[in-house]
């Protein structure tokens, strides 16, 4: 966890303005939205949070979208880096997630800023299996991805997840996939590629910011 939010951090310096302007693999989300929400628990105390909670009547991604916005509001590019690289040892944990939510989280969020804007940067395929590892159906449902008549296949990690025509990728863009963000066409590979594939990000696409927020923030296996 300590390692990805550092290497994500060293991503993050590298950008240019117009980067940090483009979308995300979140749908409504420009880079510097997702930076804010995962760097959200590091400013926010459990009293803001409950606050914060209240005035969305209790729909976390209402709230998660609401604060993001306004983080990005009143902050600069600079200051959200610096939330990030000032907390890599931070104890937050998700709530029910433990310390592999929290991986989880910075995983999937620091690949919605990469795979968007198309860099090289890729976590080890070893961390992205303690997440694949940790997964279950639950976590599928959660994230109401529909896998339905699909295998995923890992073409750099001994792990697959369901039945049906092969879906083939890295390990890293096959987890996007459960969490429900739609990838640049070039990659994946199999019949059911472009039904995963498509949208609008910095590259291509996502899809809703508000739910991907509090699905991967809340107390899952996979955040």
């Amino acid at each position: 966890m300590v390692a990805e939010r550092r290497e994500l951090a060293g991503m993050l310096a590298e950008l240019t303005p117009e980067q940090w302007g483009a979308p995300s693999l979140c749908a409504g989300w420009r880079v510097r939205e997702v930076l804010a929400h995962m760097t959200m628990p590091f400013r926010m105390s459990a009293a803001q949070f409950a606050l914060g909670m209240a005035k969305a009547r209790g729909n976390f991604d209402r709230m998660a979208d609401r604060q993001a916005r306004a983080d990005t509001a009143k902050l600069s590019d600079a200051e959200l880096l610096a939330s990030l690289r000032d907390n890599v040892e931070h104890p937050w944990r998700p709530p029910g997630g433990g310390t592999g939510g929290a991986l989880s989280h910075d995983v999937i969020h620091g690949l919605d800023i990469s795979v968007a804007l198309g860099l090289e940067r890729r976590p080890p395929v070893d961390r992205i299996g303690l997440i694949l590892g940790s997964m279950r159906d639950k976590n599928v449902r959660y994230f109401g991805t529909d896998l339905s008549g699909v295998r995923l296949e890992a073409n750099d990690l001994d792990w697959s997840l369901g039945e049906g025509a092969p879906l083939r990728g890295n390990a890293q863009d096959l987890l996007l996939v459960v969490c429900g963000r739609r990838l640049p066409a070039d990659l994946l590979e199999g019949a059911a590629a472009a039904r995963f594939s498509g949208g609008e990000t910095g590259r291509e696409a996502g899809r809703d910011a508000g739910r991907d927020a509090g699905r991967d923030a809340g107390g899952t296996d996979l955040s």
